[in-house]
């Protein structure tokens, strides 16, 4: 009898999220790598009930609730967003025999969403395995060994690793098969925008990010790609979302020739990517084939002005590149509309007035301006610099490295500046 084996994708639980087409790619992934083995795979995403607004990227559902007892002085409201618990619960009654659960994590502060869905497959499917991995246990690996409720936690990228997790539980799995892309195995819920991962990892060390932490860089052959467009076309997607962390690395043997052959096939597609791109590799031909090809949502990275700062937190791009690249893209005929640059506050020592003068810049070049603010990640330069000056401890509750909270709660930065300022900006980006 195959092995069966249900992936899931568990809820967030934030005070605010938007589904920036979002899918769990790592999970698919998952499959993908189990589809060479004799099992049988289904899949439930909690995440898959949103509401679509533009391109692809939508609203979710949510319920409001009870914040964690370390939450209770941050006055917002906490919220499960995605599919209802019930909805979930009938879901697993209707999967059919289980013998196995993998589930898929992404930021370490979302763990109230593996909680509870581990919760309710006990409740569901009684003392079932379930393996948890993705960024949140291999980053956090400890605090999900103690806290997730899964049995075991994996740590890395999917690889013979993950057989290995498997059999400790006594099932037994030889390769039988090629493997298959996840949208020959799966179905997909939706065509409103389809994922496309060229790369894996980082060359670079940003002080803030753990994508080099996560995995070595590599890419993919061009040809693998398109034929993955060419496939979700022939599906009637047209929304395309780029997940790399280093698209733009190599570009000339690697995305620009993705491109030409997408320009030469016809195919009428709109490209976005919603992670910062380098503004160093920009130039007047990849900026061409960008506009040429359909990109529709272009982000840079900065992050800051600083020239300082710029050197200490890797030295990805300095205040003169995107200069340059903004210029590049205009002259290709991108617009405010298209093109957006990622400002970020809540580094290590970073004043207020350094996110204003940045923001000031960026209002010159005529770019949209896209604020984030810093989430501390365990294993970067910024964490260990915020532990060596005594703001956070190594043992510091993941809920309170979320974003929408940290910089006002660890930075010393006043509430009404900081919303005044988010004010100005948003005002701004509507002109």
């Amino acid at each position: 009898m195959k092995l069966r084996i249900l992936l899931i994708n568990p809820w967030i639980y934030d005070f605010a999220t938007y589904n920036l087409w979002a899918r769990p790619l790592g999970l698919l992934k998952v499959a993908e790598y189990l589809s060479s083995f004799d099992v049988a795979l289904s899949i439930i995403d909690c995440m898959e009930d949103f509401a679509v607004t533009k391109y692809g990227a939508g609203h979710y559902s949510f319920d409001e609730v009870a914040k964690p007892e370390i939450l209770k002085e941050v006055r917002r409201k906490f919220k499960r967003y995605g599919m209802p618990p019930e909805i979930f619960s009938k879901r697993l009654k209707k999967s059919g025999p289980i013998d196995l659960v993998v589930m898929t994590s992404m930021m370490a502060y979302w763990y109230p969403g593996i909680q509870e869905a581990i919760g309710i497959i006990r409740e569901e499917l009684g003392d079932i395995p379930v393996i948890l991995g993705g960024i949140y246990a291999t980053l956090y690996h400890k605090h999900a060994s103690d806290h997730s409720g899964a049995d075991f936690i994996y740590r890395g990228q999917v690889n013979d690793a993950l057989k290995f997790a498997i059999s400790t539980f006594g099932f037994r799995m030889k390769k039988k098969y090629e493997e298959r892309p996840y949208y020959e195995i799966l179905p997909c819920p939706n065509t409103h925008c389809a994922p496309l991962l060229t790369s894996k990892g980082c060359p670079f060390q940003c002080s803030y990010c753990a994508a080099n932490i996560l995995a070595d860089f590599s890419q993919r052959s061009h040809e693998k790609v398109l034929r993955e467009v060419l496939d979700f076309y022939e599906k009637g997607f047209t929304d395309f979302v780029f997940y790399d962390d280093a698209l733009l690395v190599n570009s000339d043997t690697h995305l620009k020739p993705l491109l030409r052959s997408v320009i030469t096939e016809g195919l009428r597609v709109r490209f976005h990517t919603p992670n910062g791109l380098h503004a160093r590799f920009i130039d007047q031909e990849l900026a061409g084939l960008m506009k040429q090809s359909g990109f529709t949502t272009i982000r840079l990275s900065l992050e800051t002005i600083n020239d300082e700062r710029q050197t200490k937190s890797g030295g990805k791009v300095m205040s003169e590149d995107v200069e340059r690249a903004v210029s590049v893209l205009w002259k290709a005929g991108f617009t405010k509309k298209d093109v957006g640059v990622y400002i970020m506050y809540g580094l290590p020592g970073q004043e207020l007035k350094e996110v204003m003068e940045s923001i000031a810049f960026l209002k010159e070049l005529g770019s949209r301006i896209n604020l984030t603010e810093l989430a501390p990640i365990k294993g970067t330069q910024s964490w260990d610099e915020l532990k060596r000056s005594g703001v956070i401890t190594e043992d510091l509750d993941p809920l309170l490295t979320n974003n929408s909270i940290f910089p006002l709660l660890f930075s010393g930065y006043n509430t009404e500046e900081v919303e005044k300022m988010k004010l100005d900006v948003k005002a701004y980006n509507r002109k």
